[in-house]
């Protein structure tokens, strides 16, 4: 009887971590599909005809951050594969998590949209190229990211534009539904994410990786921030989406290209840091700008009295 233990053990493991990749798949998808029933695309297109916002976010995820990843790597000592990992986030940008943060903060959702569908088209073509040159020796083959990122966020994002555009009533009924689904999920993703990595967590505990991490993030969202402009929307949106890093597709280059298994756990440990902290301060945002937009009512009201 003792000897089921450790493969009972194993079998729970087994189905946490399907549970887990269910949970991404379903919480990506739907997210997108919600996201694309609630809006249009000129809502989405709209937003980044300023070129100026355009200009200064590309710079902040292909030029700051990656400048930070390194500045951050020169501080903290780390292993090769350690800083493998920090690099890949810092190069990987247009996270599908984008519009459920700025729907927390209560920010611009249709710009968070099309800032996402941008980072994310940009990171295609960006990383491939990039990523040799700041690692030698790394082959990154670009139809493999584009193929997750094209299936499992722009394809859902463009189905639910088009039932938006030609069944309005309909998208307006189902959506709710679907963005109450990628909620459910995300929460699941959390904490089956907490589960899976505890040990993970504590093995680097001592080794500066999460040191590295926290600063990567609170950085990448100071960068955002600083470069939103004077509007409080929009610097929610660009800093929650420079922070929020595409996990994803630097999964697909560092499971593809390195064989330390260290490179994934620095990925799986920053992409858990940055749903612990973006998540709370998404929701803070959104409690400030209610509280401020509740004041500015509070005032007009008064005013016209």
């Amino acid at each position: 009887m003792l000897r089921q233990w450790p493969c009972r053990g194993v079998a729970m493991a087994v189905i946490l971590e399907a549970l887990a990749r269910l949970s991404v798949l379903v919480f990506v998808v739907s997210s997108m599909l919600a996201m694309g029933l609630s809006l249009t695309a000129g809502q989405i297109l709209r937003p980044l005809r300023d070129r100026r916002r355009v200009a200064t976010t590309l710079l902040a995820n292909f030029v700051l951050v990656p400048l930070l990843g390194y500045a951050i790597l020169a501080l903290v000592p780390l292993s090769e594969a350690q800083s493998v990992g920090v690099l890949l986030l810092a190069t990987a940008a247009g996270a599908p998590f984008l519009p459920k943060l700025v729907e927390a903060a209560k920010g611009d959702l249709a710009f968070s949209v099309g800032l996402m569908v941008l980072l994310m088209v940009v990171t295609v073509a960006y990383v491939p190229i990039v990523l040799p040159v700041l690692l030698p020796g790394v082959q990154v083959n670009p139809l493999d990211i584009a193929s997750s990122l094209v299936v499992l966020m722009l394809a859902p994002l463009a189905v639910g534009l088009l039932v938006k555009d030609r069944y309005a009533d309909t998208a307006d009924a189902v959506q709710p539904v679907v963005s109450q689904t990628s909620s459910t999920a995300l929460v699941f993703l959390v904490v089956l994410m907490l589960v899976l990595n505890f040990q993970t967590v504590l093995s680097v505990i001592g080794t500066g990786v999460l040191i590295a991490l926290l600063l990567f993030i609170a950085g990448s969202f100071a960068i955002g921030w600083g470069l939103g402009g004077s509007a409080v929307d929009d610097r929610s949106v660009t800093g929650l989406g420079t922070a929020q890093r595409n996990v994803s597709a630097a999964l697909i280059v560092g499971a593809q290209n390195f064989t330390d298994p260290n490179v994934l756990v620095v990925l799986v440990i920053g992409a858990m840091l940055m749903l612990v902290v973006l998540l709370p301060l998404g929701g803070e945002l959104g409690r400030r700008t209610a509280s401020a937009a509740g004041e500015s009512t509070s005032e007009g009201m008064t005013t016209d009295d």
